[in-house]
């Protein structure tokens, strides 16, 4: 497969396209987040996504180096609970705060894809169901305390001490969670 260019700095996102064996070089650009909150919770994803697409395509082309033929992919990762989207945390306070919201509950994680090339556009996404077991105070401030997901959705990480010890069970794609539905990517890619 012919390099891609992923449009996010997540090191998660990196981990799952190596693990994956796509080769791909990292290209971002600062996108505005923010979403409209009439829109449907599936789109606002794909929406950030999109935003970040547009965003290093207008970066490479000022660069002179935007090439047709190449793939880029760009994506985000909302949690949701019940139909609020909960963002990342932005100090342990809020992050205990979400957890505790999070703790013995059922919660989605919606992941929209943005894949490009050239004109050609295609966007989806891919929902996953989690439910935390109850969480004690002592559990949720360990794993603040010495993870500090500051820069997760939803102030967790699937693969960290938390997933492994809190999570009662899961319903769909496990690396939808921790970023990207890797292998409804690699389905996608092939039809590019």
């Amino acid at each position: 497969m012919k390099e891609i260019i992923l449009a996010s700095q997540s090191p998660r996102r990196k981990q799952l396209l190596e693990w994956a064996e796509i080769p791909f070089k990292v290209v971002v650009q600062s996108t505005d987040e923010s979403f409209s909150m009439d829109m449907p919770v599936e789109q606002i994803p794909i929406h950030i996504a999109t935003q970040k697409a547009i965003a290093v395509t207008g970066y490479l082309k000022q660069q002179q180096i935007y090439d047709p033929e190449q793939i880029l992919l760009a994506a985000d990762t909302i949690v949701v609970l019940g139909d609020e989207v909960i963002n990342k945390p932005a100090d342990r306070q809020e992050a205990i705060a979400i957890l505790s919201r999070l703790s013995g509950r059922d919660h989605r994680v919606i992941t929209g894809v943005v894949l490009q090339k050239g004109a050609k556009e295609h966007t989806f996404s891919v929902t996953t169901h989690v439910q935390f077991h109850p969480l004690s105070a002592e559990q949720i401030a360990f794993y603040v305390d010495k993870y500090q997901p500051y820069d997760k959705a939803g102030a967790y990480a699937i693969q960290e001490w938390i997933g492994v010890t809190g999570i009662a069970s899961i319903t769909g794609d496990f690396y939808n969670v921790m970023g990207l539905p890797v292998s409804t990517v690699v389905q996608e890619l092939k039809k590019l």
